[in-house]
This record gives C-alpha cells, structure tokens and sequence, in this order.
C-alpha cells in the first residue's frame, strides 16, 4: 500500500466518523427536546427491549 493510498484510507476513516459524531449529536439534541413525561413509558419499554437483545449469550459473562 502505497503512503498515498494510507493517507486516503486515514482520510476517509476521519469522514465516517466525523458523519457517526454528526448523528450522534443529532440523536442527543433529539432526546433532550422530547416530552420526557410524555415519552417516559415508551423509552422505558423501548430501551428495556434493547436490553434484553444485548445480553450476553453466554450466562457465565457479567452484564
């Protein structure tokens, strides 16, 4: 690989997570603006289904 083709590469990977902060900030300005009394069972609902989608497979693992 070429010290061109690096810095492009470099280039590149400083965009994609420039665009993942972008979205990042745009979901944290979301949740800040939202109803939270409105919204609370809902969220609570929605983040406890994610958490029980994220649980280690494997029970031996602390999570």
């Amino acid at each position: 690989m070429t010290q061109e083709e690096r810095d492009n590469l470099e280039l590149r990977k400083v965009k994609a997570l420039e665009k993942i902060a972008n979205s990042v900030d745009s979901l944290t300005i979301w949740f800040e603006d939202i109803d939270k009394e409105e919204w609370s069972d809902r969220i609570q609902y929605y983040l406890h289904e994610w958490h029980n989608t994220t649980k280690p497979k494997d029970p031996t693992i602390n999570g």
